[in-house]
């Protein structure tokens, strides 16, 4: 029987092949639409992407651990509607409105955490109610309306002139690298992928699992916070509805980048990675005129195609 290969030289092999898809994806449609391969569509791509890379980063620790959090969208809503009306209606300082909303979102992810780790409700069902909740408060607080702040947030925003990206997206890759250091190298990193693996066994091993699940969800709401800030500094805007379907997208880069559904197996690059062959598809189909349905359509399809790809995974594995 063949010894299964070490988990770094399969991570590595996991993310040359999505290296791989990403390149000949950037290549097909560079043959699709002569103007795909040029410089403005990848900054476009690149300062469009940081609130879903930081709700992806986000979500992969939560779905190492056995969990998943369906609340991430309307969660980065919340915060990013708070994160408006502290700038137009308090006018309080910026640092301030941005720690506004980066409170927001911890606090939604503690309730989540706490509520399961306290009473054992499946993450599914607290996340979906949160998710109804965040949204509903998000409508509260701009009564519905779109609010605009203009270039308050310039700063984080705007793209630099010597590259093109925004700060965002320098900051949405240093998220990714710390976050991966955290899960290959500290004792954290290693919890969770013992208790995705098998949460009874970690309990009986003495090691109490509660601390760090609730630990991973407010976690995941603060990113979402996070990623509100981003977004609105993005759009110059706040908008309620922001947010709506974002954690499929999120769950599709994830799971493209090899976190199992179930728990135990995934890599926060490899969400990055999953994140960009999204962004990249969801770019290329524009570029060669695909309707808004169309797009949608593909995006659900690579989704199905990535949790067979896990199925098969967990199956060779075994």
């Amino acid at each position: 029987m063949t010894a299964a290969p070490p988990p770094t030289r399969l991570a590595a092999s996991e993310a040359l092949g999505l290296g791989l898809v990403l390149v000949l994806l950037v290549a097909l449609f560079g043959v699709a639409s002569r103007h795909f391969l040029s410089w403005v569509p990848f900054v476009t791509v690149a300062n469009q992407i940081p609130a879903l890379t930081l709700v992806a980063v986000g979500l992969t620790l939560v779905l190492i651990a056995g969990g998943i959090d369906l609340a991430v969208g309307s969660v980065m809503a919340l915060a990013a509607s708070v994160l408006g009306l502290v700038i137009t209606s308090a006018q309080l300082p910026i640092g301030l409105a941005v720690l506004a909303s980066l409170m927001v979102g911890v606090i939604a992810g503690a309730v989540n955490g706490l509520v399961i780790v306290r009473w054992r409700v499946p993450s599914f069902v607290v996340t979906l109610g949160m998710l109804e909740a965040a949204r509903g408060g998000a409508y509260l607080v701009t009564e519905s309306r779109s609010v605009f702040v203009g270039g308050a947030l310039d700063a984080i925003g705007a793209p630099l002139m010597w590259l093109g990206v925004s700060p965002a997206f320098v900051l949405a890759v240093c998220v990714v690298a710390m976050r991966q250091v955290v899960l290959t190298r500290t004792v954290f990193g290693r919890h969770l992928v013992a208790i995705g693996t098998n949460r009874e066994a970690v309990r009986l091993a003495g090691i109490d699992p509660r601390p760090t699940e609730l630990a991973v969800f407010t976690l995941s709401g603060g990113l979402a916070g996070l990623a509100g800030v981003c977004h609105v500094a993005y759009l110059e805007s706040v908008d309620p509805n922001a947010g709506i379907g974002l954690e499929l997208s999120a769950i599709a880069a994830v799971v493209i980048g090899g976190t199992s559904l179930m728990g135990g197996r995934g890599a926060v690059t490899s969400s990055f990675l999953g994140v960009l062959i999204i962004a990249v598809l969801q770019a290329g189909l524009a570029q060669v005129g695909a309707s808004e349905p169309v797009k949608r359509l593909v995006t659900g399809v690579v989704i199905v195609l990535a949790v067979i790809l896990d199925a098969w995974r967990r199956r060779l594995a075994r």
